[in-house]
């Protein structure tokens, strides 16, 4: 069969199962925010039963959602929350979690140096790259402005 790319493409949007938008926001919606939840629970926790200062507490908070997102990417276990709830995994924390630990523990057969320490940063690397990249920009451009704008 020979097809051009309009015709693949109308070919392609006629069989493709549709996706249902509503439901998927929903999901996205309610386990996004069951995460922020547990997270503020979690805050509310350290500042007022340990005392914790509001920076700790935050920091504390921080270092439980990295865990948890890590040890329910090395269980197998996130994978099948975001696939329910796409991008409501995404919050950044344990977004940004998954994306490192998941390619580590692909590639721990590999050993720790090639595989583990190679590839632990496959996915986050360019987040983080062009993120740094992006603020530095975005940084010369502010102070640039402030010459200019009075």
């Amino acid at each position: 069969m020979n097809m051009d790319k309009e015709s693949y493409a109308r070919y392609v949007e006629a069989r493709a199962p549709r996706s249902p938008l509503g439901k998927n926001c929903l999901w996205a919606f309610l386990v996004g925010g069951g995460i922020c939840l547990f997270a503020e629970g979690l805050n509310q926790i350290f500042t007022g039963l340990c005392h914790f200062s509001k920076d700790d507490a935050g920091v504390m908070t921080a270092i439980i959602l990295v865990l948890c997102s890590a040890t329910l990417t090395a269980l197998g276990v996130f994978d099948r929350i975001a696939k329910v709830a796409g991008g409501g995994t995404l919050v950044p924390i344990t977004g940004f979690a998954n994306a490192v630990a998941s390619p580590a523990i692909d590639a721990r057969a590999e050993g720790f140096v090639l595989g583990v320490g190679a590839k632990i940063f496959t996915v986050a690397g360019p987040v983080l790259l062009y993120g740094t990249a992006a603020g530095t920009l975005y940084g010369i451009i502010y102070w640039l402005c402030k010459f200019f704008i009075v």
